[in-house]
């Protein structure tokens, strides 16, 4: 394996897939790390011969060592990503999401930089919304504790690695090429309604979302890359809070089957109350801007009639 720009690990999955189309269409070479287990080659189908696949799992640390051999910067986002999943599942949360980032961390001696994908669920129910990146983390799920110990993990032997390291809090993320395995509230609701379904709802409704376009998503990761005076912790959202209901009114709205109304179902464990991102970091340092407004991004779904 030659030099190569950038490691994407679980670069077939769905924020994977943009951020692959990012960097090629940027000109980086790129390898892709996925064991195919929840992304799919055809989210990157169309860019196989313009990158290096190598298919392999981030538990396996010899697989992860040869991936990353050559390699000037890592993104980290293979990861097991369903909060419900994570209570009857933890022993393969903590195999995947903390071991497979442990081994990362290991084989990024000579990487100048690794971008790590975290989440807002590591603040837990949050004391303080908006929530900016130095308010306490409280997991109240596997899922979410599992990231916790893959940002310690990358920050606490960035220094020995000689890597700078870069913990990216995405929020709630949704867009084209979404799939079941990665389904957040907004593809499910455009989904259900596009089959001439009313959308269901977990809970009353009144709990809060920030919803951030995928495409807003990877320009966050971009400038991470780039920016040699990014390191640390930074939130990756819209900055906006919608409530569950507001957002089953605008897909109605915006399909046009005000007809249809929401069904209510019982709160999933490990949902948290209010969700809202502090984006002031990302934007003084990174120099981050969401562009897509969410009224825009559900239209585009809703033009792809997803099944």
């Amino acid at each position: 394996m030659g030099r190569v720009d950038v490691l994407v690990t679980g670069g077939a999955g769905f924020i994977g897939g943009h951020l692959v189309r990012a960097l090629v269409k940027a000109g980086y070479s790129v390898r892709v790390l996925d064991n195919l287990s929840t992304g799919s080659l055809d989210n990157i189908g169309d860019l196989i011969s313009s990158v290096e696949f190598v298919k392999g799992d981030v538990r396996d640390f010899n697989v992860v060592k040869e991936a990353a051999r050559g390699v000037d910067a890592v993104v980290h986002l293979a990861a097991l990503v369903d909060v419900a999943e994570s209570f009857e599942k933890p022993d393969l949360y903590f195999e995947v999401n903390v071991k497979g980032t442990y081994n990362v961390v290991r084989a990024c001696r000579g990487v100048r930089v690794l971008v790590y994908a975290s989440s807002y669920a590591v603040y837990g129910e949050p004391s303080r919304v908006p929530t900016p990146e130095d308010h306490p983390t409280s997991p109240n799920s596997p899922y979410a504790l599992s990231k916790v110990y893959g940002e310690a993990l990358v920050e606490a032997l960035a220094e020995k690695r000689g890597y700078r390291p870069v913990v990216l809090r995405f929020f709630n993320v949704y867009g084209p090429g979404q799939s079941r395995a990665y389904a957040g509230v907004v593809l499910e609701f455009v989904k259900r309604v596009s089959r001439g379904e009313p959308p269901v709802i977990y809970g009353d409704g009144s709990q809060t979302r920030d919803f951030i376009h995928v495409r807003d998503a990877v320009k966050a990761v971009l400038k991470a890359l780039v920016n040699e005076g990014a390191k640390g912790v930074f939130n990756v959202g819209s900055g906006v809070s919608v409530s569950i209901n507001e957002l089953a009114k605008l897909v109605l709205k915006l399909a046009g089957r005000e007809d249809l109304k929401p069904v209510y179902a019982p709160p999933r464990p490990g949902d948290v109350k209010r969700s809202q991102a502090d984006i002031s970091r990302a934007r003084r340092v990174l120099g981050f801007e969401p562009r897509v407004k969410l009224e825009d991004g559900i239209r585009e779904l809703l033009a792809l009639k997803p099944s």
